[in-house]
């Protein structure tokens, strides 16, 4: 019986021994053979190993790439202008000896408050040289690949390899916000403001370049239009004159009509002339103006376009039916009333407003 109890504990002996000197080294990992904490051999092959129970310590570390999240820091740009900025890393081992020697028995934690010591100061260094400007434009990843590369070559006496940084958030402080809005929002206006009136300065030169461009073309318009006019003023008076030429009594004939149509125009046009006005050398005789004027209580006919028969009852009285009457109470007296004051074509005789006491008003 005895001798059974101390079989059986030898062999639970022998089977925890046995258990303790063989250990696996996964794929994702790297393993450390320690003698008394110094390392013996680096074991990157995955699969089973021996060692000696007690004697060996085997430390394993993972061969993965590995999260750093950092706290969010303030940093001050070179603007003055302070920032939140909320960065991360991923690192990895890639010197397993080197790493347990700097870290030693704290291992990837303690790794990782020496990384993001590291991290921070390079964060501090890199973007309080900039402005805040390009940690917030795109400038941002040339930033943080500065600080990737200066971090990743504090980080190589750790045994280890920053893989990438990059920054999550970066913000103003919150009593900072309402301060900085404000002044970024008066910064635009004035940009704005300034935009506007280049706009504006733009604006009004194209505006007097138009409107100069309007007066010259304008001008030369009016100069050929009055060029023109005046071209076609002096043929009129060379074809006038030349029919004047021809046949003075019938020209002035034409005259004396056309002043007729024109004097007696409307339903009631009425003129208080003298008879002996050249104006009735066409009304008181079929002779022309070189026969005289026609005098007398017997009653004379004259033609004309619109004036219809002239009859002259007495001398110094004339009556044209389409006309209206023409009376005349005093010689050197016209009136002309609907038509105002004024010269009466070929007549020879003015206005008088004031010549006596019926001038300017209208007979029934």
């Amino acid at each position: 019986m005895r001798k059974t109890q101390i079989i059986i504990a030898a062999a639970v002996v022998a089977l925890v021994v046995a258990l303790n000197s063989f250990y696996i080294v996964d794929e994702r990992e790297t393993a450390l053979r320690l003698w008394f904490g110094e390392v013996t051999q680096e074991i990157k092959e995955p699969g089973l190993n021996f060692k000696v129970p007690v004697l060996h310590e085997i430390a394993k570390y993972d061969d993965r790439i590995l999260p750093l999240d950092t706290k969010p820091l303030e940093v001050t740009p070179a603007d003055d202008r302070r920032l939140v900025v909320d960065a991360f890393a991923r690192w990895r081992i890639v010197d397993a000896k080197a790493f347990r020697r700097a870290v030693g028995v704290s291992g990837i934690e303690g790794a990782r408050q020496r990384l993001e010591r590291i991290l921070n100061a390079q964060l501090y260094k890199v973007l309080g040289g900039v402005s805040s400007g390009a940690v917030l434009s795109a400038d941002r990843v040339a930033l943080m690949n500065q600080i990737r590369d200066q971090a990743r070559a504090q980080a190589a006496a750790l045994g280890v390899q920053i893989v990438d940084v990059r920054i999550k958030r970066a913000d103003l402080p919150v009593q900072n916000l309402k301060a900085t809005f404000e002044r970024m929002s008066a910064e635009r206006e004035r940009e704005a403001a300034d935009e506007i009136a280049r706009g504006e300065e733009a604006a009004q030169r194209v505006r007097a370049q138009a409107e100069r461009t309007v007066v010259e073309t304008t001008s030369e318009a009016q100069k050929m239009a009055e060029i023109t006019r005046g071209e076609a003023d002096a043929r009129r008076n060379a074809i006038f004159a030349e029919a004047f030429g021809r046949d003075p009594e019938f020209f002035a004939f034409y005259r004396s009509l056309t002043a007729y149509e024109k004097s007696l125009l409307g339903e009631n046009s009425t003129l208080v002339i003298t008879p002996e006005s050249e104006f009735f050398d066409y009304l008181k005789s079929d002779s022309g103006p070189n026969a005289g004027p026609s005098a007398g209580p017997s009653a004379a006919q004259a033609t004309g376009p619109n004036a219809g028969q002239v009859v002259m009852p007495e001398a110094g009285q004339g009556m044209m039916p389409n006309a209206g009457q023409a009376m005349m109470p005093e010689a050197g007296q016209a009136m002309m009333p609907n038509l105002g004051q004024g010269m009466v074509p070929n007549a020879g005789q003015g206005m008088m407003p004031n010549a006596g006491p019926n001038a300017g008003q209208t007979l029934p």
